[in-house]
């Protein structure tokens, strides 16, 4: 998951952060592609390309999205992963997990709205009347044709995380009573139930299978949560599948096929788990190698870190900038992209930490202060 603030006495695995800094680089990237080439020029794109070159960018560059999937998965892992060592402590006090979830959810995401209202360098594609309520409360999915991608489209994912996090005790319950695996092949059959009743059944706001309704990508935070448990039990396993090679090797052998699932709504019910889980295997695999250099290791790490915040900011900076090189030719748009890279970083790191820091000092003051009023 992303993650906000975060428990200084856990040790972060630096791979992981890598993993996290490499996928949240390619969706910035890819929100700032689809501005400068919207779909409608694909072609000419191509034919101006005329190599096999140009049809590789554009068909890694257009499937930016699929990172999405990645950070679900990652969102159930990290979870259940945290959530497992707190109970070894002891019983698990929901109430108190769920406003500390909260606590590191929404600061920075109202951060991100005032960010949206008083910049000077972001695009504002519709006017801020009444339905901001909703969306700094989160709720997105109500009203969802006007509401999901409103203001900020990136958004829409804080409204998945929050139905999530309120689901999370139920599954972390069911998956610690029974094998694993079973417990993926339950959640995964309900989600993958969910997309066909709403796709075929009674068909519905694409959004809802997006991330307005939570079932739709419990199949891909399902696995997060038996991957987290895995990662828990055999750390070294799991991360000599995924870190020395292999996972990568898979991934990109099962990709193609993953792709094929768009060719209609039956295989559509698969598509985000599949190309999720083959994004995964790819990134992660890739986050395995970069870690054998400490220099860009320590960069991407940092990035990782703090991908919460550059999630949040980016999407209509990048638009902004995007609408207003369209005319500049594609080497110019791979340096300005290198550019708005490194700018929505630094950008969302120092947002995230202040934010944390903030944070962090009001609940401290807080804590200082109960013993006292008790």
């Amino acid at each position: 998951m992303f993650h906000a603030v975060r428990p200084r006495a856990v040790k972060r695995l630096l791979w992981l952060d890598v993993a996290r800094g490499l996928a949240i680089l390619w969706v910035v990237y890819f929100h700032f592609f689809m501005t400068y080439f919207p779909p409608a020029q694909w072609g000419s794109l191509l034919d101006g390309a005329g190599n096999l070159a140009g049809i590789a960018w554009l068909e890694i560059s257009k499937l930016g999205y699929h990172a999405v999937g990645l950070f679900i998965i990652l969102s159930g892992w990290a979870l259940m992963e945290s959530t497992s060592r707190r109970a070894t402590r002891g019983p698990i006090k929901w109430g108190a997990w769920y406003f500390a979830r909260l606590i590191r959810l929404y600061p920075m995401y109202w951060v991100a709205h005032l960010v949206y209202l008083v910049s000077p360098f972001v695009e504002r594609l519709e006017p801020v009347d009444s339905r901001i309520i909703l969306s700094l409360l989160g709720l997105r999915f109500i009203d969802i044709t006007s509401n999901f991608n409103y203001l900020n489209a990136a958004w829409w994912y804080f409204s998945l995380l929050l139905q999530l996090v309120l689901i999370f005790p139920l599954l972390f319950w069911a998956a610690r009573r029974m094998n694993p695996w079973v417990f993926l092949l339950l959640a995964a059959t309900l989600g993958f139930f969910a997309r066909y009743l709403l796709l075929i059944v009674y068909p519905q706001n694409g959004a809802w299978l997006t991330g307005g309704l939570a079932l739709c990508r419990l199949p891909e935070f399902a696995l997060g949560v038996v991957l987290g448990m895995c990662h828990s039990r055999s750390p070294e396993r799991t991360e000599k599948f995924f870190l020395g090679g292999a996972g990568l090797a898979t991934g990109l052998i099962l990709y193609p096929f993953a792709l094929k699932l768009y060719a209609n709504s039956y295989t559509y019910i698969f598509v985000d788990l599949a190309t999720g889980v083959c994004c995964l295997l790819v990134v992660v695999g890739l986050a395995g190698l970069l870690c054998r250099l400490p220099a860009p290791a320590k960069v991407l790490g940092l990035i990782g870190a703090y991908s919460y915040g550059i999630f949040l900011v980016h999407q209509p900076y990048v638009i902004w900038v995007g609408l207003r090189i369209r005319e500049q030719p594609v080497w110019m748009f791979l340096l300005v992209s290198l550019a708005v890279l490194a700018l929505m970083s630094v950008w969302g790191i120092a947002l995230e930490k202040a934010t944390n820091a903030v944070v962090n000092r009001v609940s401290e003051a807080l804590k200082r202060a109960k013993p006292a009023s008790a």
